[in-house]
């Protein structure tokens, strides 16, 4: 706003109270989050400014927020015998065929082809399209529930997308790839990989030297049956069948 003063001051406001989500800074404008968690999609913010002059005045502009969920579980993989150039040209285009057949909202994650050279992405005719669909809340949508309505609606599908190509399409479910092992996941993998070839080390050590211990305990049971069956001369047991004194008596060293 050109105006000095207050007709030129201007403060912004999130129009409909869109504040469960997002929050806005009265003073510059910036767009934050408040509470997004276990949300994703495309958000229409209707934002507002205003100025403070005594008839004041006011405008208005849409602004798309879109949350990445490229690493949730409820990623749908659609493949299409089309070129990735040509469905990366219509990207907007699928998002809208498919919304209005599967009847909720869509948000492209990622658009791929197995082959990445340019020439390649001219050639090959396969192209996988990761999507995820979210309802009217913003909950995304179960993977298995978008695949069975993309089941149910494959022929509606494919010929609205044979609108958009100008040419016939096929469309099938692939199998989206796996999310990456977090690194948290990896670390107590590999603590509890240690932890257990310490405790087998432990417990081999154990073993080890509870044999051994028997070993020996052995070996000093046979020496001392070894000692005990040596006294066997007449003179080392009394007539009450005690021990005497193993000397010799004095006509013996005679």
């Amino acid at each position: 706003d050109p105006d000095s003063g207050d007709n030129g001051l201007l403060l912004y406001s999130l129009v409909r109270s869109q504040t469960n989500e997002f929050d806005i800074n009265e003073n510059t404008g910036q767009i934050f989050t408040v509470s997004v968690a276990g949300k994703a999609g495309t958000f229409n913010l209707e934002v507002q400014a205003a100025d403070q002059g005594t008839r004041r005045l006011t405008a208005w502009t849409t602004v798309s927020v879109t949350l990445d969920s490229s690493s949730s579980s409820n990623i749908v993989m659609l493949v299409l015998n089309q070129k990735i150039n040509v469905v990366e040209r219509n990207r907007a285009e699928v998002q809208r065929a498919l919304e209005e057949k599967l009847g909720w909202n869509i948000y492209v994650v990622n658009i791929y082809s197995k082959e990445f050279e340019r020439k390649a992405r001219s050639s090959t005719d396969e192209t996988q399209v990761n999507i995820i669909a979210f309802d009217e809340a913003h909950k995304e949508v179960p993977a298995e529930d978008v695949k069975r309505k993309m089941r149910e609606q494959k022929d509606e599908i494919e010929l609205e997308l044979e609108k958009v190509f100008s040419a016939s399409v096929s469309a099938a479910i692939g199998e989206a790839p796996a999310a990456p092992v977090s690194p948290e996941l990896v670390a107590a993998i590999v603590l509890g990989v240690l932890l257990a070839a310490t405790f087998i080390a432990f417990l081999a050590y154990v073993l080890l030297d509870l044999r051994r211990k028997r070993k020996y305990g052995k070996q000093d049971l046979v020496k001392k049956v070894e000692i005990m069956e040596g006294i066997d001369n007449p003179w080392a047991f009394d007539k009450s069948g005690s021990l005497k004194s193993l000397e010799k008596p004095e006509y013996m060293n005679n």
